[in-house]
């Protein structure tokens, strides 16, 4: 009698199969696929033109992935955004940063991605320690890394997060999350009004008031907290 063979198992995309067996994130859908937040990581998203001028002023923060908002690589009127990978519960605790840094409402281009969401998981990289330069992965993605994760290495240990042990980003290093919004908050908000002199304005967000500059709130005595850090 001729015996039955188990019908092996459809393998994982590539791609899943990186980041869940690599790096132990959870993954969601087979095509596309997706990382979920709010589990091993939460992400900032800011325009691009804002996460660069940040992530100059720390080299060594990852990982950074860059998100197109059409997968056919045209823009469709958006402009690309940076995800800056931060520590589980961050995204809970932005509102509250940025109120305290007196930003409040002013940078609508920056936001979070925490519990109960997910992201575009990024075309994997040539190598663990590869980093791919910025807008310099495929049309055909969704996302790509700018500074993608290593292998094999706890990632989440180096997040930007608050509390006791969260890094001040002396030095080029890994910043506590505070320092890491108020920088962006800044870079945004600066990002956002030359833009606006320049014409290229996002008019479906709203231009931002010339008024709330920071040199007009230096001189009414609203300088932001998030300049001094």
């Amino acid at each position: 009698m001729a015996r039955v063979l188990p019908r092996p198992r459809s393998p994982l995309p590539a791609v899943r199969r990186w980041y869940e067996d690599e790096l132990g994130w959870p993954t969601t859908g087979p095509d596309p696929v997706e990382l979920l937040t709010g589990l091993r990581f939460d992400v900032l998203e800011m325009p691009a033109d804002a996460g660069d001028a940040v992530l100059r002023r720390w080299p060594r923060l990852g990982p950074v992935a860059l998100l197109r908002t059409a997968p056919d690589g045209k823009h469709s009127g958006d402009r690309p955004k940076l995800l800056i990978f931060i520590a589980a519960g961050g995204a809970e605790e932005l509102p509250g940063i940025l109120e305290w840094l007196e930003w409040g409402t002013l940078t609508p281009d920056l936001t979070a991605r925490g519990a109960g969401g997910r992201m575009p998981a990024p075309a994997l990289p040539t190598s663990a320690s590869a980093v791919s330069p910025p807008y310099g992965f495929g049309s055909r993605e969704a996302a790509g890394w700018v500074r993608p994760p290593r292998s094999g290495y706890e990632v989440e240990n180096s997040l930007p997060t608050t509390g006791i042990g969260a890094g001040i980003g002396d030095g080029g290093g890994v910043p506590d999350l505070v320092r890491l919004v108020g920088a962006a908050a800044t870079e945004c908000h600066r990002a956002r009004l030359l833009r606006a002199r320049n014409g290229q304005s996002n008019r479906a967000c709203g231009d931002q008031p010339l008024a709330f500059s920071n040199a007009s709130r230096m001189s009414a005595g609203t300088r932001p907290r998030s300049l001094t850090l």
